[in-house]
């Protein structure tokens, strides 16, 4: 099946040939058609499976087809709710190349930055905005922006944006543009919560899935180190000087473990950024450009970093530590591998992250490879590591006198 199967305009498909697109996906074989016909619609989507085109590309040719002067001045006609902002910029980028050879207006709006500059930019008229959801409704409240002409709701990642505790914010969002709409909504998994809020927002839905969240991408090879956690930032060196290279995305469980690892990187002459949600938006927007321009060619991030991000060529995924929810490690490593590539995924897994090891596994139905040649093993029988508590004298091996006089009890 080619593009031109789906039913879209000349100008659309001689866009998407002209940037080397030359076979829909199967989540645009399935919901590209559907948007056409004007239905809501219900998608379940790996990662990577270019989601972001399927409802982008038909929401452009409907924007053609729908015109008319009753709504023309730059009214908003198109709403994506993204719950990050890294994903509300990229998802505008897309919309822009898609839209090259149109005179719609794309703006995108999000928190931790000027509001300013973006109220300018809504006074000017969009035809499609794409927003974070407490922005939006500041920019609501401050009657900068008027939903009363939207004509597609899209709600992307909205498992997601639930866990970030959006729902209320996205209910309200709803409510405020017309009932009578089209409600897209995208998630990769579809935890009851979603499926709630889909009951209630979405009118006859059609349903599309087009992977489980618990697949990984074939062309993703998986290998594991175990390693005790006080030698990780070890192994991770060793491994970047003998086996990892090329574009390589590290995940680190908090914001003090990336800086951490930014730190010891920096100091042993990688070159390397950092994004995590303690970071001003601009410098996060900084790192992205440098790793996606190659002036850095490592990238440590928490998994803000894990949804939806579409960076080229990515050679490797680190999970320096073993995400606690299993399905964060598919998102993770999701971001190799795409679109046909090759990539790899090394995972690191101390004593006290084998419970995880073993959820994810269980979740991907696979046995992941380890690795068991290299300078820093883990001793199988090592328990995961106690840390004391600072200023406490307990020494190992030694009772206290307070337990000496301790009497026994049965309970």
């Amino acid at each position: 099946m080619e593009f031109k199967d789906l039913k879209l305009n000349k100008p659309l498909v001689r866009t998407l040939v002209q940037k080397g697109y030359e076979q829909p996906t199967l989540v645009q074989e399935q919901v590209i058609p559907l948007v056409l016909e004007g239905k809501d619609v219900i998608a379940s989507a790996q990662t990577g499976t270019g989601k972001t085109a399927a409802f982008a590309l038909p929401i452009l040719q409907n924007l053609y087809d729908r015109q008319d002067s009753s709504k023309r001045g730059r009214k908003v006609r198109v709403l994506v709710v993204s719950p990050t902002r890294e994903l509300a910029i990229q998802i505008e980028e897309n919309f822009k190349s898609y839209a090259e050879s149109t005179v719609l207006r794309t703006a995108v709006v999000f928190g931790g930055t000027s509001i300013e500059p973006q109220k300018k930019l809504l006074d000017a008229g969009v035809d499609i905005l794409i927003a974070t959801p407490g922005r939006l409704l500041d920019l609501h409240k401050q009657e900068m922006v008027n939903l009363n002409f939207v004509e597609t709701l899209v709600l992307d990642e909205a498992d997601l944006m639930l866990d970030m505790g959006f729902i209320d914010d996205v209910k309200k969002i709803e409510r405020l543009c017309p009932s009578e709409k089209q409600i897209l909504l995208f998630s990769a998994t579809m935890p009851h919560k979603v499926v709630q809020l889909a009951e209630t927002i979405l009118k006859n839905p059609e349903k599309v899935e087009v992977a489980p969240t618990s697949s990984v991408v074939k062309t993703v090879s998986q290998v594991l180190y175990y390693t005790p956690k006080p030698q990780k930032i070890e192994l991770c060196l060793y491994l970047l000087r003998n086996t990892i290279k090329g574009n390589i995305i590290i995940f680190r469980r908090t914001k003090f473990g990336v800086d951490k690892l930014e730190k010891s990187l920096l100091k042993n002459g990688y070159k390397v950024d950092s994004i995590h949600g303690d970071k001003p938006q601009s410098e996060r927007q900084d790192a992205m450009n440098r790793f996606k321009k190659g002036e850095v060619n490592i990238l440590i991030a928490t998994d803000v970093a894990a949804r939806g991000l579409d960076i080229k060529d990515l050679d490797a995924v680190v999970n320096f530590d073993l995400p606690n929810i299993p399905e964060t490690y598919v998102h993770r490593i999701g971001r190799t591998g795409r679109a046909g590539e090759i990539g790899t995924s090394y995972s690191l897994c101390s004593a006290d992250e084998k419970p995880y090891l073993a959820s994810i596994q269980k979740l991907i139905n696979t046995h992941i490879s380890v690795e068991t040649e290299h300078p820093y093993p883990l001793d199988p029988k090592a328990k995961p590591e106690v840390h004391k508590k600072k200023g406490s004298k307990h020494r190992p091996g030694r009772k206290s006198e307070a337990s000496k006089k301790k009497k026994k009890r049965w309970y």
